[in-house]
């Protein structure tokens, strides 16, 4: 039972917001806005699921198999007017794991409907998605999941199937690749996030934190091929929450920027270098971290800029990764806010950055009531003092 709880407190002390326009402009930035963009807030909740009719529904909600109170979004990706979402299996009664939502006008409650189907959703059935912590959506329209195969994290976890990772084509909801990661995970892996990247041949590689095992795991998709990078026991103190982003170039190069939450600094290693398997040698002590304090990052940009908050802080920052990793270099973009905690910072919808939102600490301890999570996606922007 060690560790079951790792995943989830990588969204816990993920928690917090961000948002300013996309790549980090800085004029943006620079101006606050009074009026929050209510026509670009969406609610989420495990209430408001699409359903294929009532009755679906209700066969669901007799079997223990819908529990509105248990369903919250953890991760998201957005796509134009569409947003991604995970909602992993942490306790029993989510119908499904990976969902989308319509982003074309603000709503009351936005609906959650199964992504690509329902048929991908059956839990038990290995073949399909059993639950999902992390997505990502990539530059060719791909969306990347991955599934740990492990349910009911929070209550009495079971593992149904092997971990995987799985590729679905945005344009048309079929899965055109599913790679099961069992020949790369050990009894102490604790997978928790995941990022794309692409070299200059245009070829795709996953990474993965596994941070029970201390490694980051290297997927060529193109060469179907896997590495393990396993990491130097200085990056981690304890067994802890593994968090990584990945920055990008202009000229098309990559870095993945990573630490451990305990961890007293900043580490990186080149895209280069983890497409060919080369950890040894390879990875950057970036910095310690800002006032000693533990750090959480939340995202990037698509871009050069991370962002990250403090341990048991709201207030969030910006960092672009071409500079010095010092206080000096460090941008407040969002103040804290309010109960809600954000659990990432993603680029998208009509170009500016966005926050995803949620009381997920009240929802590990069976705070939240019948309603369950109070989940939102919104835009950021910078408030003026009054």
């Amino acid at each position: 039972m060690i560790g079951r709880f790792w995943h989830i407190l990588a969204v816990v002390a993920a928690a917090a917001s961000v948002l300013t326009p996309s790549l980090a402009d800085e004029q943006a930035i620079s101006k606050c806005d009074k009026s929050p963009l209510t026509e670009l807030t969406f609610q989420l909740s495990g209430s408001s699921l699409l359903w294929p009719c009532d009755s679906t529904k209700n066969i669901y909600v007799q079997s223990g198999r819908y529990v509105p109170r248990n369903v919250i979004v953890t991760r998201a990706q957005l796509q134009r007017d569409s947003a991604f979402v995970a909602l992993p299996r942490y306790k029993q009664g989510v119908p499904f794991t990976l969902g989308k939502v319509n982003l074309k006008k603000g709503q009351c409650l936005t609906k959650i409907a199964p992504y690509p189907c329902w048929a991908i959703q059956e839990e038990g059935n290995c073949q399909a998605l059993q639950s999902v912590v992390d997505i990502a959506v990539d530059q060719n329209g791909l969306l990347w999941a991955l599934d740990v195969g492990i349910v009911n994290t929070l209550e009495q976890p079971i593992r149904r199937c092997s971990p995987k990772i799985v590729a679905i084509n945005t344009a048309d909801g079929k899965v055109v690749k599913s790679i099961d990661m069992s020949d790369l995970v050990t009894a102490e892996s604790r997978l928790q996030f995941l990022v794309v990247d692409y070299g200059n041949d245009n070829k795709p590689f996953v990474y993965v934190a596994d941070a029970g095992a201390r490694s980051i795991l290297v997927y060529d998709i193109t060469g179907a091929k896997s590495y393990r990078i396993v990491l130097p026991k200085a990056t981690c103190p304890t067994n802890d929450v593994l968090y990584i982003a990945l920055a990008a170039q202009a000229d098309g190069t990559s870095t993945l920027f990573f630490t451990y939450l305990s961890s007293s600094r900043l580490y990186s290693i080149k895209g280069e270098y983890l497409r060919v398997g080369q950890g040894a040698g390879s990875i950057v002590d970036v910095g310690a971290k800002p006032y000693g304090k533990q750090m959480v990052l939340l995202g990037a940009d698509g871009g050069n800029s991370l962002f990250f908050r403090y341990k048991g802080e709201n207030d969030i920052y910006m960092w672009d990764s071409e500079t010095c990793f010092k206080p000096a270099n460090l941008q407040e973009v969002q103040r804290g806010g309010d109960c809600r905690l954000s659990t990432q910072v993603l680029p998208g919808h009509k170009r500016f950055m966005w926050a995803l939102e949620s009381n997920f600490h009240d929802f590990i301890s069976e705070r939240t009531g019948c309603n369950g999570a109070s989940i939102i996606l919104h835009p950021v922007v910078r408030e003026c003092d009054d």
